[in-house]
C-alpha cells in the first residue's frame, strides 16, 4: 500500500545536501527547497530513512518525515504559488 509522506531536511554541508536531495528526487517530488512529498510503498519508507541516514551527519544535520493519512492530505492548505503535485501520466505502447 503506498503512503504519502512528507520529508524535509536541514543539511549544513552542501554535498550532503546534494546527496539527500538527489535520493528524495528517487522516491518524490522537491514541493519545497528542502522539502519533499513522496509516495512510497511502506516497506520503502525504511530504506529510504536507511539512505538519508547513511549519507547524513546526525550530529549537526536532520531529517525529518511525517506520514499523511488521507484525512489529513485532504485538509491541507495550499496559500500563494503552491499548487498541488499533479497525478503522474501514464503512456502505453502496444
Amino acid at each position: 500500500m503506498a503512503l504519502t509522506v512528507i520529508a524535509c531536511y536541514d543539511i549544513s554541508n552542501d554535498d550532503r545536501r546534494a546527496k539527500v536531495a538527489a535520493r528524495l528526487q528517487r522516491w518524490g517530488d522537491r514541493i519545497q527547497y528542502s522539502v519533499f512529498l513522496c509516495t512510497i510503498a511502506a516497506e520503502e519508507l525504511a530504506a529510504l530513512v536507511e539512505a538519508v541516514t547513511a549519507i547524513i551527519d546526525p550530529d549537526i544535520d536532520s531529517f525529518f518525515v511525517a506520514r499523511q493519512c488521507g484525512t489529513c492530505w485532504n485538509g491541507r492548505i495550499m496559500v500563494g504559488q503552491s499548487q498541488p503535485t499533479p497525478a503522474p501520466l501514464f503512456w502505453a505502447a502496444f
